[in-house]
């Protein structure tokens, strides 16, 4: 790059400055007798000449100093060679490059500082934002912008977050008298995140510290509680519905007792038919107890999946045995279809049972008399088997099918509770394929019967 040329002025200025005191000099001498005219305009000459050339090469070299200077504040190491320097600018241009390549390296090292923070923030599981006092947006994180969607920086909290309560808990945290802050130094706000689904969330903010009260900031980070509100709704509704379930047992035995200690203390016939239903409500109740203890049993060990070989036809054929009388009381054929290549699947021989007792059981309760239930096994995709009950009863509506999982959830309860259900057998039924990493498909037409197939994986395939 081609030095850039001086203004002449400034060339005509440092002349005049050199030139000055030779020229006074060669005056004072001539007018002295000391120098004639001619000799006098010669050394003048001579010494314009080498002052010209003085000045100028001087003149460049402090303009190539000034660009040295300027390039140095550049994004890049300047190129221009040392030796191109006079040697009085020669220790300036080392000593401004020294500075430069120490202030490069720092800001290198702050960049650097910079990003780690940001990855460090950027990893963390829960939205994060920071705003200073003007609640201007200063940094977020990626599980920010994944709740909350696209984030300006340096707008007004406002635009993401529109709850007065967690704005108005900003400011006071933020807010100053005196030079000295006046709120408390943190603050929790409950929030719900309006979107598909919406969240519980709890806002916790404090203030970050800072050296001077007009540069401090609120950090805001966004906990998710909509597992654990909804945890805390289930387990409500759970031990609602588990009160109301014992209740009425225990009201009818109540109430058969106070009969039979008064006005059927001596009536035979009377006391052995309340004796029988008195036996029927027991049985009730221990059905749920017994529900109930193996739902919490297979909650405990849900995260623990079973790794054991188990042959599927031998679990069908004793849940066959098992069932057979029951069916035969209802006219019920049940049918099984075994795939004579069907893979042994991994799982617990125990909790299957209890699945396919579920599922065939509910067929036969819930299928016409005189009707069939057919249970099909075959392998499917790569990996999986899957076991299919199918009934000839009224179906199910389908509003119905994605409650049908939930404890204590029935289409129709007086029916369920007429047919010996607890209303929790299903929910066993999901919690044992959870755990088994298998799920349940449930297909159902109203006035043609249910399909319910169960798909677990097969021994051999890739965890």
């Amino acid at each position: 790059m081609p030095d850039q040329a001086l203004p002449l002025s400034r060339h005509l200025a440092a002349n005049a400055v050199v030139l000055a005191p030779s020229y006074a000099a060669l005056a004072g001498l001539h007018w002295g007798g000391a120098l004639a005219v001619g000799p006098a305009l010669i050394a003048a000459a001579g010494i314009a000449v080498v002052s010209v050339i003085l000045v100028q090469r001087y003149l460049a070299s402090l303009a190539r100093f000034a660009r040295f200077v300027s390039e140095l504040s550049g994004e890049e190491e300047p190129t221009m060679p040392r030796l191109e320097f006079a040697p009085a600018t020669e220790e300036l241009a080392a000593a401004a490059a020294t500075l430069a390549a120490g202030w490069r390296r720092q800001r290198a090292s702050i960049d650097n500082l910079a990003a780690s923070a940001q990855a460090i923030v950027d990893g963390l599981p829960d939205p994060l934002i920071a705003v200073d006092r003007q609640r201007r947006i200063v940094r977020t994180n990626r599980a920010a912008l994944a709740v909350l969607g696209p984030i300006v920086a340096d707008r007004d909290l406002s635009t993401v977050l529109r709850h007065p309560e967690l704005l108005s808990a900003i400011d006071s945290l933020l807010a100053v008298a005196g030079g000295d802050f006046i709120g408390p130094d943190q603050a929790a706000v409950e929030l719900v995140l309006s979107g598909a689904p919406e969240l519980d969330v709890i806002a916790h903010v404090r203030r970050l510290p800072r050296a001077a009260a007009d540069g401090s900031l609120a950090l805001i980070v966004l906990h998710d509680t909509t597992a654990l509100r909804r945890a805390e709704r289930m387990r409500a509704d759970f031990v609602a519905n588990a009160s109301h379930e014992l209740k009425t047992p225990i009201a009818g035995l109540l109430g058969f007792i106070e009969t039979l200690r008064g006005p059927a203390r001596d009536d035979g016939p009377a006391r052995d038919r309340f004796l029988g239903i008195m036996v029927e409500q027991a049985d009730r109740m221990r059905r749920l107890v017994d529900d109930l203890l193996m739902l919490s049993r297979i909650e405990q060990h849900e995260h623990a999946r079973p790794e054991a070989a188990v042959d599927l036809g031998r679990v069908l054929a004793g849940v066959r045995d098992l069932l057979q009388l029951k069916a035969s009381s209802r006219d019920v054929a049940v049918e099984f279809a075994i795939d004579p290549t069907l893979p042994r699947a991994v799982g617990d021989y125990d909790e299957l049972t209890i699945v396919f007792q579920n599922l065939i059981d509910n067929a036969i309760k819930y299928t016409r008399p005189s009707t069939t239930v057919r249970v099909e096994a075959r392998p499917v995709e790569e990996g999986r088997v899957c076991v299919a009950v199918g009934d000839e009863g009224d179906g199910i509506p389908a509003e119905h099918l994605p409650r049908l999982t939930e404890r204590f959830y029935r289409v129709d309860a007086a029916r369920s509770r007429q047919l010996g259900g607890t209303g929790l057998g299903l929910a066993i039924v999901k919690h044992v394929l959870n755990r088994h990493r298998g799920r349940l498909d449930i297909r159902s037409t109203p006035g043609k019967g249910s399909i319910f197939t169960v798909i677990l994986p097969a021994l051999g395939r890739e965890q």
